[in-house]
C-alpha cells in the first residue's frame, strides 16, 4: 500500500544532497561508457568481438574484486575507499581519452584500462548500499529518489554520449566521463556521515567467510542471484554489443544512444512509481514489473521504426527501475548494518559474475547464429526469469520490513 510522502522523515538533508549529487553525476558518466566504448571500439575496427572483450574485461574485473571491496569497506569505512576509487577512475578515463585524441589505441590497451576501471568500481560499489541508511532516514523513499536519478542519468548519459560520438568523437565522451568521477569524488569528500564501529579482529579470509555465510543463509537472496546468472549470460552480457550492432546498422550511431536514453526515461517513471507504491511483498511486486523488461532486447532484435524502439526501451526501463528499488530496499533492510557491505558485495558479484562470459562470447556467437536470433533468445530468457521471480516461494513470500 502506498504511503504518503508527507509521513516520511525529511529526506533532503545536506548529506543526502551531496550523496545524491555524487551518485547522479557519477551515474551519468557510467551510463556514457557503454555507448562510448561500443562506438569507439567499433570505430577502431575491432568489431563486435572487440566490444565484448572490452566490456567483459571491465565487468569481469569488477565481479572478481567487488567482494574484497565489501570486506575492506566493513573493516575500515566505505567513504575514503569510494573517494580513492573515484580519483583512480578519473585518471584512467582521462588517459584513455587523451590516447584516443592523439592516436589509435590497441585493443589490449583498451582492455587493460577497462580492467583497472573495473577494479576501481569494485572498490566503490559496496559503499553505495551501506551509505544510504546513513544519509537517509527512510531507505524506501531514498532508493526511489535514487532510482529516479539513475533513470535520469541513464537517459542523459547515453544521449550525451550519442551526441558526442556523432558530432565529435568517442574521446570526448571518455573525457566527460573522467570529469564526472572528479565531481563525484569532491562531493563525497564533503560528505559527513556518522562513524560506525568496525570489527578488525578477524582476518580478511574470516570476513569473506562470514559474508558468504550471511549470503547463503538467506534463500531469497541466493535464489535471485541464481536467476541473475541466466540473465547475465544470455541477456545482460550480450545485450550491449549486440543491440549496438543491430541498432547502429539499422538507424545510425545516435539512434543507439537515444534508445538507451529512452530506457533511462522509463527508469525515471519506474522510480517515481516505486516511491509511492510499497508492496507488502516487495520482491513479488518487483518480479511482476520485470515482465516489462523483455521489450528492450525484443526491440533491438526486431529493429522496427525508431519511435517504436524508443517506446519499447522506455517501457522496459519502467519495469527494471521498479524491480531495482524493491530489491535495493529489501537488501538494505533485511541485512544487519555491520555485515551489509560484505553481503552487498557478494550480491553484486553474484549478480554480474556471469555477465563478462556473456560479453566475451557475444562476438563469436553472433558470427555463428546471427545478431538478431541471439537478441530474441535474450528476450525469451528475460520472460522466463521474470516468471521465476514470481513463482519461487522464498522470493514470492518475503514480506516488507516495517
Amino acid at each position: 500500500m502506498a504511503l504518503p510522502l508527507a509521513a516520511s522523515p525529511r529526506l533532503w538533508t545536506s548529506d543526502f544532497g551531496l550523496y545524491f549529487t555524487a551518485r547522479i553525476v557519477s551515474m551519468v558518466g557510467d551510463a556514457m561508457m557503454p555507448v562510448a566504448m561500443s562506438v569507439g571500439v567499433l570505430g577502431l575496427g575491432y568489431g563486435v568481438s572487440g566490444v565484448g572483450f572490452a566490456m567483459g574485461a571491465w565487468m569481469g574485473a569488477f565481479a572478481l574484486f567487488v567482494v574484497f571491496g565489501g570486506v575492506f569497506a566493513d573493516r575500515f569505512h566505505p567513504l575514503p575507499q569510494m573517494i580513492g576509487a573515484d580519483a583512480a577512475r578519473c585518471v584512467l578515463q582521462a588517459g584513455l581519452a587523451v590516447y584516443l585524441w592523439l592516436g589509435h589505441p590497441s585493443l589490449w590497451f583498451i582492455v587493460v584500462v577497462a580492467v583497472l576501471t573495473g577494479i576501481g568500481t569494485a572498490m566503490f560499489q559496496p559503499g553505495l548500499t551501506s551509505l544510504v541508511p546513513q544519509v537517509a532516514a527512510d531507505p524506501q523513499q531514498a532508493n526511489g529518489v535514487l532510482r529516479v536519478s539513475q533513470g535520469i542519468a541513464t537517459m542523459l548519459g547515453p544521449a550525451l554520449a550519442g551526441f558526442l560520438v556523432a558530432t565529435t568523437s568517442a574521446a570526448w565522451a571518455f573525457g566527460v566521463d573522467a570529469a564526472t568521477f572528479g565531481v563525484s569524488g569532491v562531493c563525497l569528500m564533503l560528505l559527513r556521515v556518522p562513524r560506525f564501529e568496525t570489527d578488525r579482529t578477524a582476518s580478511t579470509w574470516e570476513n569473506l567467510r562470514a559474508g558468504w555465510w550471511e549470503f547463503r543463509s538467506r534463500s531469497w537472496l541466493w535464489a535471485v542471484i541464481l536467476i541473475w546468472w541466466f540473465l547475465g549470460v544470455l541477456v545482460w552480457g550480450p545485450l550491449t554489443p549486440l543491440s549496438a550492432s543491430s541498432i547502429i546498422d539499422a538507424h545510425g550511431k545516435a539512434a543507439f544512444g537515444y534508445a538507451e536514453a529512452a530506457f533511462g526515461a522509463g527508469s525515471v517513471l519506474g522510480g517515481l512509481i516505486a516511491i509511492r507504491l510499497r508492496p507488502a511483498r516487495p520482491l513479488f511486486g518487483g518480479g511482476i514489473a520485470m515482465f516489462l523488461f523483455p521489450l528492450m532486447p525484443l526491440m533491438a532484435a526486431l529493429v522496427p521504426a525508431v519511435p517504436l524502439i524508443y517506446l519499447g526501451y522506455a517501457i522496459s526501463g519502467v519495469g527494471w527501475a521498479f524491480w531495482s528499488v524493491q530489491w535495493s530496499t529489501t537488501v538494505q533492510t533485511q541485512i544487519p548494518e555491520d555485515r551489509l557491505n560484505r553481503v552487498a558485495a557478494y550480491e553484486v558479484a553474484g549478480s554480474i559474475l556471469a555477465v563478462p562470459f556473456g560479453q566475451a562470447i557475444a562476438g563469436p556467437a553472433s558470427v555463428l547464429f546471427g545478431v538478431h536470433p541471439l537478441l530474441l533468445v535474450a528476450a525469451g530468457t528475460s520472460v522466463a526469469c521474470a516468471a521465476a521471480l514470481v513463482i519461487i516461494p522464498p522470493i514470492r513470500r518475503l514480506t516488507r520490513v516495517s
